[in-house]
Parts: C-alpha cells; sequence; structure tokens
C-alpha cells in the first residue's frame, strides 16, 4: 500500500512538471497559466490517458489541502489595511455592491431556472435554493493574484485601481465567511437538519472557534518567523501550519459527532486566512511572510490545479459547456450592476459608473479551493457543480485580464513605458541640474561626439556656455518639456533632489520611453524602490568612491579605461540598427583584433557573449578597445 502511495506521488509529480511546460506553451498563445494546468490534468486524469486513476484521487487529497491553506495565506496577506485606508468608503460601498447584489441575484436567477441546468432539475425545491446560494458564493469570489500581476504589468496606481485592489482583497476575506455560512446551510438541507435555533447556535460557535484559531495561528506564525532559521525551513513550517489546520479541523468533526451527536464543522480557510491577515496586519514579519508566501506558492499552484483537472470528466466538462457560457453571462450582469450601485453609493467619479466592474471579472484559486471542498462534501452532483464552475473560471481568466487592463487605461491610471522614438543619427544627453558636476559632464560628453544640454530651474540660472545649452525652465513639468523636443535624447541624467529627480524620471518614462536614464542618488528611502521600478539607474555618491576605488585596485586596466584615463582606449554601448547584422555570430563579423565584446543586452537581459552569440536588431553591444576601431565597428553596427 506504500509502495502504490509513493508510485502514485512519484507519477503525479511527473504529469506536474509536464503540466508546467504545457501551461508555458498556453501562455504563448494568450492562455492563461491555470488552462494549461488544468487542461494537463484532464489529459493526465481518468477521461484520457488514466495516468492518476479517479479511484487514487482521495489518496493525494493531502496535497489539495496544503494547496488551500496557501492560497488562504495568499489572500490574507493581501488584506493589509494601512493601504486601504485612503479608499475606504468607495472599498465599502463597492464591496457592498459586488458581495450583496451578485450573491442575491445570482441565486435567485439560479434558483428560478435551476430546472435548465441538468443536475439541478430534478432536486428537490430546499436542494434547488441551497445549491443556488453556493453558486451565488462562487461567483462573488475573485483573485487578488491576477489583479496584482495585471496592476504591476501596468504600472497602475490612482482612486479606481486602489479601490479595484481593496475590493478583490476585502471580498475573498468576506466570501469565505459567506462560503462557511452557505455550507453549513446547504450540509443541514442535504442531511435533512433541522434549520432552528440549535443551529444557528452551532453555527456561530464554528465562526467564533474558526475566528480564534485563525488568531492563534497568526500568532504562532508569527513565532515561527521570528526563530533564526533558515527560509527553506520556514517555508516548511508555513506549509505544515496550513496543513495541521485541515486535520485538526477533520478531528473535531470527527469527535462532535461522536459525542455531540452533531459536527462542528470549523473552517480551515477562515482559519488560515484570518491568521494571514493577523501576521501581515499586526507583527513585524509582513515583508517575510509574503516573500515566503512568494516563493511557495508557484509550485503550490501546479499542483492544484493539475489535481482538480484530473479530477474532470471531459465528457461532463463538454457537456455543460452551454450551461457555463450562460452562468458567466448572469455573472458579468450582477457585477455591472453591483458596480454601478458601488459607484452610486459611494458618490465616486462618474466616469467610472459603467466600467466599475471590469476588475472583478478574473477568478481563480480562492473560487475553485471552495469548489474542491462541496466537490468532495457532496459527491452526488458536486462533481458536475466543479465542472460547471470550473468552466466559468476558465472563461473569466481569458476575458479578465483584458477587461480589467481596458478599465485602467480608460481612467488613465496606466503609467507604462512610453515608445522611444528612432535614432536620429545625433546623441543627444540632457542634464537637469546647473552646478560643478553638470558642467564637466557636459563638457566629457561634448568632447565625446555628444551634443549635450542642461536644464535648471531659472532662479539657478547665471550665465551661458558657448559649448553647449544651459536652459532654465519655470518648472519641470510635461508641458515645459514638449516644447523642448526632449524625446529626442538618448541619455537623461537627473541632478537634483530624490523627489525632483522622480518626478523627472516618470515624466521621461511614461511619456518619452528614454531609453536611459541616470539619477544621482540622495539617500531617501522612500524613492530607492520607486526608481528601482523604473528601471533607472542609480549612481550613490556616498558609495561611487568606495565602489571605484574598489574596482582600481582589482582590475586598474579596466578601470583606467571605462573611466577613459587611458586616451588611447575607449568603451561604448552600440544598439545593433544594421539589418545585415541581425543573426550572425560574434565570430563572422570579423572585428579589429583590438577590440572586444565585454556584453550583449538584449531586452534587458545581460547575455555573456562568446563568438558564437548570434546578434540581434535592438540589441546592446558594449565595445571596448581603441578609439579608431571602436568608432569603425560602432558605424558598422548602427548604419
Amino acid at each position: 500500500m506504500n509502495l502504490n502511495f509513493f508510485i502514485l506521488l512519484i507519477g503525479f509529480t511527473i504529469v506536474s512538471i509536464a503540466g508546467c511546460q504545457i501551461a508555458k506553451a498556453f501562455q504563448k498563445i494568450k492562455f492563461p497559466l491555470i488552462t494549461g494546468l488544468i487542461v494537463t490534468g484532464i489529459i493526465a486524469g481518468s477521461s484520457v490517458l488514466k495516468f492518476i486513476p479517479h479511484e487514487s484521487l482521495p489518496k493525494l487529497r493531502f496535497l489539495n489541502d496544503i494547496a488551500l491553506s496557501i492560497i488562504a495565506f495568499s489572500a490574507g496577506s493581501e488584506l493589509y489595511l494601512k493601504e486601504l485606508r485612503s479608499r475606504l468608503k468607495s472599498i465599502k460601498w463597492m464591496t457592498f455592491g459586488q458581495l450583496v447584489i451578485t450573491f442575491f441575484l445570482s441565486t435567485s436567477v439560479i434558483y428560478f431556472t435551476a430546472s435548465y441546468i441538468p443536475f439541478m432539475s430534478n432536486l428537490a425545491p430546499d436542494v434547488k435554493i441551497a445549491i443556488a446560494m453556493l453558486f451565488g458564493t462562487i461567483f462573488v469570489a475573485r483573485s487578488p493574484s491576477s489583479a496584482i500581476a495585471v496592476i504591476n504589468e501596468m504600472r497602475a496606481n490612482g482612486p479606481f485601481t486602489k479601490t479595484a485592489m481593496g475590493v478583490t482583497v476585502v471580498k475573498d476575506v468576506l466570501v469565505i465567511i459567506l462560503f462557511a455560512v452557505c455550507f453549513a446551510v446547504t450540509k443541514a438541507i442535504i442531511h435533512k437538519e433541522p434549520l432552528g435555533l440549535l443551529f444557528l447556535v452551532f453555527l456561530f460557535i464554528e465562526l467564533t472557534f474558526s475566528f480564534a484559531l485563525g488568531v492563534l495561528l497568526g500568532r504562532i506564525i508569527q513565532t515561527s518567523l521570528s526563530l533564526k532559521l533558515n527560509k527553506q525551513i520556514k517555508s516548511v513550517i508555513i506549509l505544515l501550519l496550513g496543513y495541521s489546520m485541515y486535520l485538526f479541523a477533520s478531528v473535531i468533526k470527527i469527535y462532535s459527532h461522536q459525542y455531540l451527536l452533531h459536527e462542528i464543522t470549523l473552517e480551515p480557510l477562515l482559519i488560515c486566512i484570518i491568521g494571514s491577515f493577523v501576521v501581515t496586519n499586526y507583527s513585524k514579519n509582513r515583508v517575510e511572510f509574503t516573500g515566503l508566501l512568494e516563493g511557495i506558492s508557484p509550485t503550490i499552484y501546479i499542483i492544484f490545479f493539475t489535481l482538480t483537472g484530473a479530477a474532470l470528466s471531459f465528457h461532463t466538462l463538454i457537456g455543460v459547456f452551454w450551461v457555463a457560457i450562460a452562468l458567466f453571462g448572469l455573472r458579468i450582469i450582477t457585477l455591472i450592476i453591483g458596480g454601478v450601485f458601488g459607484v452610486i453609493a459611494s458618490k465616486d467619479n462618474k466616469k467610472f459608473t459603467f466600467i466599475a466592474w471590469m476588475p472583478y471579472v478574473t477568478q481563480a484559486g480562492v473560487a475553485l479551493g471552495l469548489t474542491t471542498l462541496i466537490a468532495k462534501e457532496f459527491p452526488s452532483w458536486g462533481y458536475e457543480f466543479e465542472t460547471i464552475i470550473i468552466a466559468i473560471i476558465v472563461i473569466n481568466q481569458l476575458v479578465g485580464p483584458p477587461l480589467f487592463k481596458l478599465s485602467i487605461n480608460m481612467v488613465d491610471e496606466s503609467h507604462l513605458k512610453s515608445k522611444p522614438v528612432e535614432f536620429d543619427g545625433v546623441k543627444d544627453a540632457i542634464i537637469f541640474g546647473l552646478e560643478n558636476q553638470s558642467i564637466a559632464l557636459a563638457m566629457a560628453l561634448k568632447q565625446q561626439g555628444w551634443v549635450p544640454r542642461i536644464f535648471c530651474k531659472t532662479e539657478d540660472f547665471t550665465e551661458s556656455n558657448e559649448n553647449f545649452d544651459i536652459i532654465p525652465l519655470q518648472s519641470f513639468s510635461l508641458s515645459e518639456f514638449k516644447n523642448l523636443s526632449v524625446e529626442k535624447a538618448d541619455v537623461v541624467v537627473c541632478l537634483l533632489s530624490d523627489s525632483e529627480n522622480y518626478k523627472i524620471s516618470e515624466i521621461m518614462y511614461e511619456h518619452f520611453g528614454i531609453k536611459d536614464i541616470i539619477v544621482r542618488y540622495n539617500g531617501s528611502r522612500v524613492f530607492l524602490n520607486k526608481f528601482n521600478a523604473l528601471g533607472v539607474r542609480i549612481v550613490d555618491p556616498s558609495l561611487a568612491m568606495v565602489n571605484l576605488l574598489d574596482h582600481f585596485v582589482r582590475s586598474p586596466n579596466a578601470t583606467s579605461i571605462l573611466l577613459g584615463l587611458d586616451s588611447t582606449q575607449d568603451s561604448v554601448d552600440v544598439e545593433i540598427r544594421n539589418g545585415d547584422i541581425h543573426g550572425l555570430t560574434l565570430r563572422n563579423l570579423r572585428f579589429p583584433s583590438d577590440v572586444i565584446v565585454l556584453s550583449v543586452v538584449r531586452k534587458g537581459q545581460i547575455i555573456i557573449s562568446h563568438g558564437f552569440t548570434r546578434l540581434r536588431l535592438g540589441d546592446i553591444v558594449t565595445l571596448v578597445g581603441s578609439k579608431e576601431s571602436v568608432n569603425n565597428v560602432r558605424f558598422k553596427l548602427e548604419s
């Protein structure tokens, strides 16, 4: 038995690894990652190849429980109260609209149209109500991880984005509480238990006990993270703590039925999400906890979604496809109504009214996790329910992210990098700030064939310079820059305060797409991460001299060349613009013997070059050699 279990576990591991690779192929054709994993599970499961027989799935149920605990931890870690305070009113009303209206409308419509849903058509009316409530609960669930991915990709920021993110994480906490109530009601109806005062007392006890355990779990996680252990051990502790909640809930369920003649059902998902919330908001370990979850989650999601796919029947999935389409449409309608209500009730910006629903379409881990619990508890109809929900989730995964991106663009809260203009043959440099260093830099660039310009504040302007332009500005604003052909700049150097440097860098990034932005960092920690997010090159004066001396000690010749102290040698970055060079290897280019290629940068990634490295249009090549030879090679690569 143990040997068979290990063989099954090894087989599932192989299937999961294959699923990861197949999912990457799906991503290349613009399909969500979870679609590839679910499809892999279906193919490997009992529907097609039978690598994972249906009867073996209960043996792998512990993997599902571990995955669900991590999904709950991740959802709770997103509910960071300090980041939500500025939009609390909008979040409150939008959450009410998206949760209450979506739940009651979808529950009502599904109950009255149950005869059109195959597995519900012949059920008793009270069972139909219970299943409709479970549908309504799942419809409310959202995907925080998908929302974060879109926000990060779009560099979105603003009231609409903050509200969307706040509502997303708050809803996923509330939906688990709602699920616990509806799940308990459904079990009572299915098992013919009376829904009287005693039922309400037990339900209150279950929820209170789950909340208390969640707080205790949060404190235990906090204590564990405070120990001086390495990252891997802490990750294992989090996994074990999450799984222990499922084991504990199972033990309580068995013994309460034995001694109290009533099953006390604790909700492990709720316990884990409360525990994560406590760590995130009431401990000093928030950053470390979030980092550990980010490291664990990718593997957990691969296991979870592959296992979910293996439990599906392909034929059932095809049979309920049109039902899933209809229910997807119903969910969209309820989200639209809830969005309109939320905007009106919170007196938010009117331009949000008819797009407020767009951020809440995507579903993933939490919705699927709740669905698997339903399928496990009610096998007579739960697997048909699960199949329909999974089909809806796949559709939501396809259309949700594009809709969220569209809404962000419609409210002008996207901060993506602008497309740069084509190189005009002149190497332009703009330097912000008038001081000795900026003048010295402009002079050095002038000697190397660049065309430098210095932009300064009007009050800092003293006198002009015959070698280059010094331009006084009333303000460092977009309107000022548009009148000065800033878009032609190849490099921007900022030598002002950190706040002014960031403002300029952001404008250059978003509106002009300047490729290279260099900033002198003045030590404000607030702006360090912001500069890094823009891909700005940071020069820290407090470390520059130490680093320079360090390089001189370890490699004096290379440092002398890079600093231009060796007048016979030069170093330069060159962008490949010559179409004839595209696809050729370095060994076939016949560069002069006194020129070497230090590195090749392609799409932001550094490639350590060798003779067989093939160049591509747009590559940035770093050359070192004699000035004459470097200029000859540069001409060859750029022309």
